[in-house]
């Protein structure tokens, strides 16, 4: 059954192409051109992005139809390696609906996947990589150990995009190579962090949950916090699935994100 999603103050039940419409994305930012870099969370009423360190069991029904759209219309979903871990990505990426709905627009079955892991601590006989319906890119560091790449590229195509670390213009550059200009990212807070500190998020859709969850959990974002600057998004829109707040926030038209912080917010070293 699908699942009611009405525009805040209006009991009119938006469509897959509506809501598709209250998503689209914008036009690659940046100059030179660089891809426009959309981040998906859910987090709880009172900020947990997990629950027993997954973030599946704070999304409803309205979450997963949103999360589902998402991954429809992108050229990529780009995800960090203890994300992967933790919430057990294998298989599909996507239903059989939205496969026929790409196909039908000209859009391969399934969107690209890739794969973000400094350290490259990743198992090549797990069923991410042989039930992959696409070849996952990896983004990697140059530190990262020979023998680990050596046995990845069997199933993945490996990729430096940093030294020590996956810097996230490096990363960019990679995905926009790769054809790659409408990037998805879902997780996780570390990798979020980065590319906020690079100012480099374009779009961050964001469910909240109406669970309340203590603990000690994660936020949706991690770093140092002298490392990442507030900065002021716009919000695009909020919609609503019973109990359960969709938003969807932007960086502010024509702004570049050093211009967009608060102004009562002091610099932050970087």
């Amino acid at each position: 059954m699908t699942t009611p999603i009405t525009a805040a103050g209006s009991a009119a039940e938006l469509t897959d192409d509506e809501l598709m419409a209250a998503y689209a994305w914008d036009a690659p930012a940046g100059e030179p051109v660089r891809p426009h870099l959309r981040f998906n969370f859910v987090a709880s009423a009172d900020g947990a992005a997990a629950i027993d360190g997954r973030s599946g069991a704070l999304g409803d029904g309205a979450d997963h139809r949103v999360f589902e759209l998402l991954r429809r219309t992108c050229d990529v979903i780009l995800v960090g390696a203890g994300t992967v871990r933790a919430e057990g990505y294998a298989g599909a990426l996507l239903g059989t609906e939205s496969q026929a709905w790409r196909t039908g627009h000209g859009m391969p079955a399934h969107p690209g996947f890739a794969l973000v892991s400094g350290t490259l601590n990743l198992d090549p006989d797990s069923p991410l990589f042989e039930q992959a319906p696409v070849r996952p890119l990896i983004l990697t560091a140059a530190t990262a150990p020979a023998d680990r790449r050596a046995a990845l590229e069997r199933v993945g195509d490996v990729v430096v995009a940093g030294e020590r670390t996956v810097e996230p213009e490096a990363a960019a550059a990679v995905l926009a190579q790769h054809g790659f200009q409408r990037v998805l990212s879902e997780g996780g807070p570390r990798l979020f962090g980065s590319f906020q500190t690079a100012g480099l998020v374009d779009d961050l859709c964001l469910t909240v949950s109406p669970l309340m969850a203590a603990g000690s959990a994660l936020r949706i974002t991690a770093g140092a916090p002298e490392a990442v600057p507030p900065r002021r998004l716009e919000l695009a829109h909020v919609l609503r699935g019973g109990d359960t707040l969709l938003l969807r926030y932007r960086r502010p038209a024509g702004r570049n994100p050093e211009e967009a912080q608060t102004s009562s917010s002091p610099s932050a070293t970087t």
